[in-house]
This record gives C-alpha cells, structure tokens and sequence, in this order.
C-alpha cells in the first residue's frame, strides 16, 4: 500500500505543477492560486495544501523544476560540441537556452523575468540554478586554458573579488577574475537580450529575432573568449 501511496501523491504533485504551469502561462506567476487548482482538480483546497504548504512553496518546486530543464537543455547543447571550440560551444549553448525560451516562455520568464512580488526563492533553488552557470563556466575555463584574453581589458574592482570567488567555487573553476568578470557579463547580455525578445521590445522594430539573437551569441562568444594571446 505504501507503494501505491506514493506513486498516487507522485502523480498528484505532477498535476498540481502542470496545472500551475498552465495557470502561469495564461496570467503570470504573481496570481499562482492554489484554490484555483484545487477546483481544478475537483478537491478542497485543504487536500492540495497537504502537497504544497504554500504558494511560495509551490513557486520554489516549479522554479527548481524550470532551472533544472534549463540546465538539461544547456548541458545536452554542450555535449554534442567539439570540446576545444570554445566559441562554436557558446553559440550553440546560448541558441538551445533561446530555443528553449522561445518554447516556454512561461517557464523562463518565471526564471528571468519580474520577480514575484512578496516572494524570495531559498537556498533549494541554488544547486538547479548553477547548472546552466556551470555549462557556460566550463566553456569559459576551456577558453581560459587555451589563452583567451577579453576583447576589452576589465577593470575589476576589489569589492568584486571576493564575488568572484564564490562563482568559482560553485562552478568548480579555477579561470582569472578578468575573464570571468567578462564571462559573467557575456552571460548577462545573453539572458538579457532573450528576455528583451520574450517581452516584445524589439517589436516594430527587428523583423528577425531569432537571427539577431544569433549574431548576439556569435558577438558575445567572440568578445569574451575569441582573441588568443600571441
């Protein structure tokens, strides 16, 4: 009976996510209603919150569900690439997460988008956030190996040091603070850039988002990690 237990709250979870994926795609994260997904389906909203305590539980088990897809999607990219090309591996990494994004704009918005007012995600949601991180610091490190230099020298502050640091020690890396300094801003633009087309800001304007997207990636792949020393 325990067996059969679990795989019935397994299923139920899953459903309460899909349907709180569905409610965030036609309203947004800000009005997630556990209510309404009891009604949904056909139980008191006591019985939903023996699953989910809470809304803001519920929105941390979606967001850590969105990164770790995210990171799939980013480590697969990377897998199928030649590991010494540093720059072909962020092109092809950045163009899967926007693929993905283009795909559920839902679930990356609620990754990269406005904040949930009133909401803070836990320290839970940290080890599926760094997936993604960790793909592109992997990249950034192979660049490091090879010789890579910035297009543009960054300054980096002494206050940031110490930021720096942790990033590295997330990630495993052992690449300069000029370097990852300019990684991290590479990747900034990137999720920028792509929250900038979700969001209809260059709407009567570009005709072809997904090719300027591209020349993004191909720019900032090349900005960061594309000059060699001599």
């Amino acid at each position: 009976m325990s067996g059969l237990r679990a795989r019935v709250r397994a299923e139920l979870t899953a459903e309460i996510k899909r349907l709180a994926r569905a409610q965030m795609e036609a309203q947004g994260p800000n009005d997630l209603n556990l209510r309404a997904i009891a009604r949904e389906l056909g139980m008191v909203s006591s019985a939903v919150y023996r699953y989910f305590a809470s809304r803001d539980e519920l929105l941390t088990a979606l967001i850590i569900d969105a990164y770790d897809e995210l990171g799939r999607t980013a480590e697969d990219a990377d897998a199928g690439c030649d590991p010494a090309d540093t720059v072909g591996r962020f092109v092809t990494v950045a163009t899967a997460i926007y693929r993905w994004a283009r795909t559920s704009p839902s679930q990356y918005l609620l990754l990269f988008g406005t904040p949930v007012p009133g909401y803070a995600a836990p320290i839970d949601t940290v080890a599926a956030a760094i997936r993604v991180t960790t793909v592109l610091q992997h990249i950034l490190d192979e660049a490091g190996r090879q010789g890579a230099t910035p297009a543009v020298a960054p300054i980096v502050p002494p206050t940031v040091q110490p930021d720096l640091a942790t990033v590295r020690a997330l990630t495993d890396s052992t690449v300069s603070d000029q370097l990852l300094l300019t990684g991290l801003q590479s990747w900034t633009a990137m999720f920028g850039a792509i929250t900038f087309i979700l969001n209809g800001q260059f709407r009567n304007v570009v005709g072809d988002v997904d090719a300027l997207f591209g020349a993004f990636a191909d720019l900032l792949a090349r900005q960061v990690i594309g000059a060699r020393h001599d």
